[in-house]
């Protein structure tokens, strides 16, 4: 007969949720500080040049 494994079920649960809820977050604060901050910077860059050359233009 084969023992019952409840037990080992809600600790691996409560393993698996914990470990999924950190990798997610530190993923999400991965993306947003490494990859989504610097393209807004970039972006933002880009449009302050083009607001110069257009008071540049038009001066």
């Amino acid at each position: 007969m084969i023992a019952p494994i409840t037990g080992m079920l809600r600790k691996r649960f409560w393993l698996d949720i914990s470990c999924a809820i950190g990798l997610g977050t530190a993923s999400g604060y991965a993306y947003w500080y490494g990859i989504h901050l610097r393209d807004l910077e970039r972006q933002e860059n880009y449009y302050i040049k083009l607001e110069r050359e257009r008071a540049a233009a038009a001066a």
